[in-house]
């Protein structure tokens, strides 16, 4: 059984992928800045909330993201890791308060108010991380570059992250079918041998996938060059859709969400709800 590619669009009948490119771009851009703007608890449980709603909606699956969701739980806990590390009274002064739950040594002590700050950080990034994840999987490259061109972004730039975000199952394919290739002649990849032999023997696919990504490349950029790309300021997409009755909801909630947060957040002219005080 084939192995779902990373970072891929992933077709499926639901309401998210029923949405133009351009409504699920708003959607994450305002999304985002209302998670990064605040550190209200409150507003990141419901935000929270809401994206695991989205998730359901959209009917992708854990699975199809797993990868992603990942190496992102691993950076989540190194950046908790290192915030601790280099700021583990942080929390203490935020909240102006000081609840010491155990001592470890030196200026290392685990309190309730740097506990409650590591929960607020972690959440924004759970908020996050998930509907961009959905953005990807939901949104058709080639309606994803006209969604950029739409807001406002060079059509350039948005063809170049389509291409990107095309290229990036292709080469997963090339590895998957080069890997099979060389296991075929006898090269051992798997975890029976030793990490240093199996790195080694990973060069005898990974020169092969270079020398087929540059041979891609050089054909994409010359079928380019010979249909005249670039030529002129603007151009139309095919796959450019206008916002319907659904988009101009989803649009309205997202700005009500950030209203609603921005209000929340700063209505005691500070960015941190405070449970301590």
């Amino acid at each position: 059984m084939a192995k779902a590619a990373i970072l891929s669009y992933i077709k499926r009948k639901s309401l998210v992928h029923e949405l133009t490119g351009t409504t699920k771009l708003i959607f994450f851009i305002i999304w985002s800045v209302a998670s990064m703007v605040t550190y209200d608890t409150r507003i990141l449980v419901g935000m929270l909330l809401i994206s695991v709603l989205v998730f359901k909606v959209s009917k992708i699956r854990v699975r199809d993201i797993s990868v992603v969701l990942g190496l992102a739980a691993v950076f989540l806990v190194l950046n908790n890791l290192f915030v601790y590390l280099f700021a583990p009274e942080y929390g203490v002064e935020i909240y102006e308060s000081r609840n010491v739950l155990l001592t470890i040594a030196g200026p290392y002590t685990i309190t309730a108010q740097q506990l409650f700050y590591h929960l607020n950080m972690t959440m924004k990034v759970i908020c996050v991380v998930p509907v961009a994840l959905l953005f990807i999987a939901c949104t058709d490259p080639s309606e994803f570059a006209a969604s950029l061109a739409r807001i406002g972004v060079s059509y350039r730039a948005g063809y170049a992250v389509s291409l990107a975000l095309r290229y990036i199952p292709d080469v997963q394919r090339e590895y998957q079918n080069i890997s099979q290739a060389q296991q075929a002649r006898g090269i051992d990849l798997s975890s029976k041998d030793k990490f240093f032999t199996r790195l080694k023997n990973s060069v005898a696919i990974l020169l092969p996938l270079v020398m087929s990504s540059l041979n891609r490349i050089e054909t994409v950029s010359n079928a380019m060059e010979l249909r005249g790309f670039g030529k002129e300021k603007k151009r139309t997409w095919y796959v450019q859709r206008r916002l319907q009755r659904n988009d101009w909801l989803v649009i309205g909630f997202v700005v009500l969400i950030l209203v609603v947060d921005l209000v929340v957040t700063f209505w005691d002219g500070s960015r941190f709800f405070n449970p301590f005080v």
